[in-house]
């Protein structure tokens, strides 16, 4: 029986693209949406809240790398296994991804927990805020297992086909982590006003529940997901075949948090006002960026599979048709966040400083989100096509080659717009670099596999 995903090699690529897109995109945007309404509530308590969170948002960037490494390597495995109609390995691969997954981030989790304070000094926190931070970084950790096993697991449910289950599962966690956050934050009834804790425990709920609903559909209604006893040889090899991808693509994603704490030391250089502002305008920054996440989850796929098929035309169509759409949503959100700059910041705080920064963000980073779509794009494309390393490369081309040393540069010049005005450098250069070099691989690994094939 022909599988679901072969169905990519054939039809219009341009309505593949979007059929596949729009379930990502409500998922997504849902999900991100957490983050945006933290950041409101938390503006609502005050600046010094704001800053605390801030400071934390690069270790859930870290953490968020690694669910999306390894639930790009389990993608892929199972994806491969129900192609070759192989069940009994496809819930193979995706209970030992389980397995893994939960091994690595408890040792995550722990250590956190054991460096908080070390790790946020070298970051430049106030030695004030310490005690602020450590708290909520301890509810944070203890969520880092549901957070990635849930990505993990939706994941898996992605390699089946389906991307409307995963998505009304993110809508869920949002739904319930909106409606915990004002009652955990600013209290109601016999629970206590919990200000920054508040919004830590109602994301470790949601993102609780997040992981329970998906293990309930990958046990029962996907039976993709068992829990026998395994075999040591066998989940080994799962686990190898599930980092051979899924290294790499965390490796990809981790350089973007390492880089932002090393950029949020240099702003922290400004006071603890700027930081806040530079956490709204970042906040800001993955709600609009969510259509080019939504766009980088489907592109692997259906390069990968137009790849086995041959057929490089269908993969330079769906390369040229991102990059463009890419460039001409990029402009457009550039100019809607540019008109709406003196408004957006004041949803969050009320302080000028706070506000200034965010938008002077605003105004200056947008000009390069479309290069940054097409960043993200073609480092998906590059995984689909089983050559992730070139994707690693740019990444580590674009944030400490480029971003890091030229903000240093910038910050000496023109201070907290000259490293914004460095990210927008970064962008562009790595976009353009990164589609060519994606157009150029596809060509060549189509043509690789068609000599050996003769």
């Amino acid at each position: 029986m022909e599988s679901r995903s072969a169905l990519l090699t054939q039809g219009p690529v341009g309505q593949h693209l979007i059929n596949m897109t729009v379930p990502m995109l409500l998922g997504i945007t849902t999900l991100m949406a957490q983050s945006f309404i933290d950041t409101y509530f938390l503006g609502r308590v005050g600046d010094r809240a704001l800053a605390a969170y801030s400071f934390g948002f690069p270790i859930l960037m870290i953490v968020t790398s690694i669910a999306i490494g390894l639930g790009a390597g389990t993608s892929s495995v199972v994806a491969r296994a129900i192609g070759s109609d192989d069940h009994s390995r496809a819930k193979r691969l995706a209970t030992d991804s389980m397995i893994l997954s939960f091994l690595i981030t408890g040792v995550v989790a722990v250590a956190g927990m054991l460096t908080i304070n070390p790790l946020f000094r070298a970051i430049g926190a106030p030695e004030d805020m310490l005690p602020m931070i450590h708290s909520f970084m301890m509810i944070l950790y203890s969520a880092v297992p549901f957070i990635v096993l849930g990505m993990v697991g939706t994941a898996s449910m992605r390699a089946t086909g389906d991307t409307r289950l995963p998505s009304k599962l993110m809508i869920g966690a949002a739904i319930l982590n909106v409606i915990l956050d004002p009652i955990f934050i600013f209290g109601l009834g016999p629970i206590p006003a919990l200000g920054l804790n508040g919004a830590a425990i109602a994301g470790l709920i949601a993102r609780g529940s997040f992981f329970l609903a998906t293990l309930y559909f990958l046990m029962y209604r996907l039976d993709l997901v068992g829990f026998s006893k395994p075999d040591p040889v066998e989940m080994r090899k799962s686990w190898r075949d599930i980092l051979h991808v899924g290294l790499p693509a965390a490796g990809t994603n981790a350089i973007v948090p390492i880089g932002l704490t090393l950029i949020t030391a240099m702003i922290a250089d400004f006071g603890p006002k700027a930081v806040a502002g530079f956490g709204v305008a970042s906040r800001v920054e993955s709600l609009v960026l969510v259509l080019y996440y939504a766009l980088s989850a489907i592109i692997g796929p259906f390069v990968g599979q137009n790849l086995s098929a041959g057929k490089e035309d269908r993969i330079q169509t769906s390369l040229r048709l991102c990059a463009g759409f890419c460039i001409a949503s990029g402009l457009f959100i550039a100019g809607g966040l540019a008109l709406a700059s003196g408004f957006l910041p004041t949803l969050f705080s009320d302080s000028p400083e706070v506000i200034n920064v965010a938008k002077t963000f605003l105004w200056i980073a947008p000009i390069s989100y479309g290069a940054y779509g097409v960043v993200m794009v073609v480092n998906a494309a590059f995984n689909g096509l089983g050559n992730p390393m070139p994707g690693v490369m740019i990444s580590v081309t674009r944030i400490l080659v480029l971003y890091v040393p030229l903000a240093f540069a910038g910050r000496a010049l023109f201070g907290v717009a000259g490293i914004f005005g460095a990210y927008a450098v970064a962008n562009i250069l790595s976009g353009v670099l990164g589609y060519f070099w994606a157009r150029r691989a596809a060509h060549r690994l189509v043509a690789e596999r068609a000599a050996v094939s003769a």
